[in-house]
């Protein structure tokens, strides 16, 4: 073998350094490999626990039909959704207040006027005034966000805040308790 060697030109000390080399690298492999394939077999277990084949072929089947059940839920809650919005357009959803002192210092801020419209700005604007005497009650249509009947600066106030949906301020709350 020594002959071989040397016709070659090949000195045995270094074809024995790499084969020497070459087997820590299988090593290295081997062992990389081998926990690879422990972490594989135990996920493989976790999953096939208990189960056949058959038993998990079943378990699958079981899984898809309850996602298209749920599917079918979502789809008539989406319906749902949609004629509760379709119903809520001609529901009052916005309001509108505005209290004042209708007979100037006889009558107190008892007096208020009060806008409920729908989503399209349609529906009644209420005023009841108070003075000493009694009470007086108004109701005008609302139709769009006009009215046909002329309003009161106080009306025409609670109108915008209706429509635009302002936000009632701090200091007019205050004012009015006053």
């Amino acid at each position: 073998m020594n002959g071989i060697l040397d016709n070659l030109g090949i000195d045995p000390f270094y074809l024995f350094i790499i084969i020497f080399i070459l087997q820590i690298v299988f090593i290295v492999l081997y062992v990389l490999l081998n926990s690879r394939y422990r972490k594989l077999q135990r996920s493989y277990s976790t999953f096939m626990r208990g189960r056949s084949g058959k038993n998990l072929e079943k378990s699958i089947f079981k899984k898809f039909s309850e996602l298209e059940e749920i599917s079918e839920m979502v789809k008539e809650n989406e319906k749902a959704v949609q004629d509760i919005r379709k119903k809520m357009e001609d529901h009052y959803q916005k309001v509108g207040i505005v209290k004042y002192d209708a007979f100037h210092e006889m009558g107190g801020n008892l007096s208020f006027v009060l806008t409920m419209l729908d989503q399209n700005d349609n529906g009644w604007i209420f005023n009841a005034m108070h003075s000493r005497e009694g009470c007086y009650t108004y109701i005008k249509e609302i139709i769009k966000g006009e009215s046909y009947i002329e309003l009161s600066e106080e009306e025409r106030q609670c109108l915008e805040k209706a429509v635009y949906q302002e936000e009632y301020d701090l200091k007019d709350i205050k004012k009015y308790k006053k």
